[in-house]
């Protein structure tokens, strides 16, 4: 069973979220929580497998909390792995979704998503896909960075991707682009067990905690620029 924890400050659709959430085979719902602070101290008590964060929330908001759970999953001495975090929001353009991907959530959801497809999303992220939808990730973080490069820079960046190897730069730019490791499989002719291996050196690496941070981080660093080729 995927254990997923519901978070989010409108009581309507929180609830709308746990009924189709409880009502789906293999997946159950441990917890529900209407804001940030609430979420970190029940992610810390129930320990789910998926975190359903809403972004925008009075007090502490999806962005925050995001980074609290995850640093204090890091913290952690068990072994338990630390949950994987899927964003909602209403917006498909909203700079706050560009925050949480880099604080480590595993990927981000629009409000409008049909249930299959939310239901869809919470086992491929609870199953290790680290960036669900990735061609509608690249366009949001491709939109964000191009709205927001002369009034909002991005922080400079001081990662060395020297310290990766050409194919780990490759992978790290396929996976940027929104291919998924299957077609970037395809591509290099390499089978998908090797993209995975690819990509979990680079993170480590990088010191990255999400495929999500390395896709950011490929922008942010140069390595793709908005607009370029989609291979």
């Amino acid at each position: 069973m995927t254990r997923v924890l519901v978070v989010d400050d409108q009581d309507l659709i929180r609830a709308g979220l746990v009924a189709l959430l409880r009502a789906a085979p293999g997946i159950e719902v441990v917890g529900e929580a209407a804001d940030g602070e609430s979420a970190v101290g029940c992610a810390a008590r129930v320990r789910p497998d998926v975190i359903l964060m809403d972004i925008r929330m009075p007090g502490m908001d999806g962005t925050a909390a995001t980074e609290r759970i995850l640093a204090e999953a890091a913290a952690d001495d068990s072994d338990a792995p630390p949950p994987r975090i899927l964003v909602l929001t209403t917006f498909d353009l909203d700079e706050y979704v560009y925050a949480a991907l880099r604080a480590g959530a595993s990927g981000f959801l629009l409000k409008d998503t049909g249930p299959q497809r939310l239901i869809d999303a919470v086992t491929a992220v609870a199953h290790g896909d680290l960036l669900f939808a990735p061609s509608v990730t690249r366009r949001l973080i491709e939109a964000y960075v191009t709205t927001n490069a002369d009034t909002d820079p991005a922080p400079a960046q001081t990662t060395d991707l020297d310290v990766l190897t050409a194919r780990e730069c490759e992978v790290l730019r396929l996976t940027a682009r929104g291919l998924s490791n299957t077609e970037i499989a395809r591509q290099l002719y390499i089978g998908e067990a090797t993209v995975k291996t690819h990509l979990n050196r680079t993170m480590s690496k990088l010191n990255l905690d999400s495929r999500a941070q390395a896709v950011v981080l490929a922008y942010e660093t140069g390595l793709v620029v908005p607009g370029g080729p989609t291979a």
